[in-house]
């Protein structure tokens, strides 16, 4: 438990990152016992990735990440947990969980092991998900979450930084990064496009299995990245660490110049990190 923390010199933010082209993937709907949910999937005969998308997206949002994990050779997944683009919403009786529905989805897919690659709120149902069932995990990526935490010092922490204001401030504001916002207004624009196209307004929200605590975190048995910017407001990097002092097997990445949303703010840094990360994982 005691993780080395890497603060690396980021891209730089002025240069602005063109989105790649988008490898051919097939899209569709998962027919699950309790839901749909809108999925697409790269195929071909390599590893696994499933990307988990934060509250502010979908699987719309992973446009960065999508040909370049394809073209490192891993088969590539994403997609909309229920209230999102393409999914369907979540009843108030019986809203099910996040970490159920991706459970659902690994067997509608016929995945046996796949690493999982998450953002934000998507982190919390990594969590969820990786604490109930490690054996089907090659790893576990969680950018700029608290991995669930709702008990204890660590929630605690986080909630002593959220302002009572929080939620009524955009969401660019709160998940873009200042140095992001100041260099590249194209890339705010198209974030915030994905973002309105993504969120739905509708449907229950979903719970977690588990309560997550400190010693929670202690039984997580996959290894773990944990990513955070260096200006995240959610999740700073000490939060962070807070995290990496219980999970028995983990790396710590501090992301420069960058917010709450890594993977699009800095995606060439995120992409290099991920993928080095789950090819040392695999071996």
């Amino acid at each position: 438990m005691n993780p080395s923390t890497t603060s690396i010199q980021a891209d730089d933010p002025m240069v602005k990152v063109p989105i790649p082209e988008q490898v051919p993937a097939k899209e569709g709907m998962a027919e699950l016992p309790n839901t749909r949910l809108g999925y697409w999937d790269t195929g071909g005969g390599g590893e696994p990735v499933m990307f988990l998308h934060p509250a502010s997206g979908s699987a719309l949002i992973w446009l960065y990440q999508q040909p370049v994990f394809a073209n490192a050779g891993y088969r590539v997944i994403a997609y909309s947990r229920r209230n999102y683009y393409n999914s369907d919403s979540a009843p108030e009786d019986n809203p099910g969980t996040g970490s159920g529905d991706l459970q659902n989805l690994i067997k509608f897919l016929g995945l046996e092991k796949f690493h999982l690659v998450s953002s934000a709120a998507g982190g919390s149902v990594a969590a969820d998900y990786a604490l109930d069932h490690p054996e089907h995990l090659l790893s576990l990526t969680v950018s700029s979450n608290n991995l669930a935490a709702t008990k204890g010092y660590i929630a605690e922490a986080a909630a002593r930084i959220k302002l009572k204001e929080w939620d009524d401030l955009p969401r660019w504001f709160r998940e873009l990064g200042p140095s992001y916002r100041a260099a590249n207004p194209d890339g705010v624009a198209k974030w915030t496009e994905l973002n309105h196209k993504s969120e739905t307004g509708r449907g229950a929200r979903q719970k977690l299995v588990n309560v997550v605590t400190p010693e929670k975190l202690e039984t997580l048995q996959v290894r773990t990245l944990l990513m955070t910017g260096a200006a995240d407001m959610f999740t700073p990097p000490s939060i962070t660490r807070m995290i990496a002092r219980h999970i028995p097997d983990n790396e710590v990445v501090i992301v420069p110049e960058c917010g709450h949303s890594p993977y699009w703010e800095q995606p060439a840094f995120f992409n290099r990190t991920v993928l080095e990360f789950i090819g040392r994982a695999a071996k």
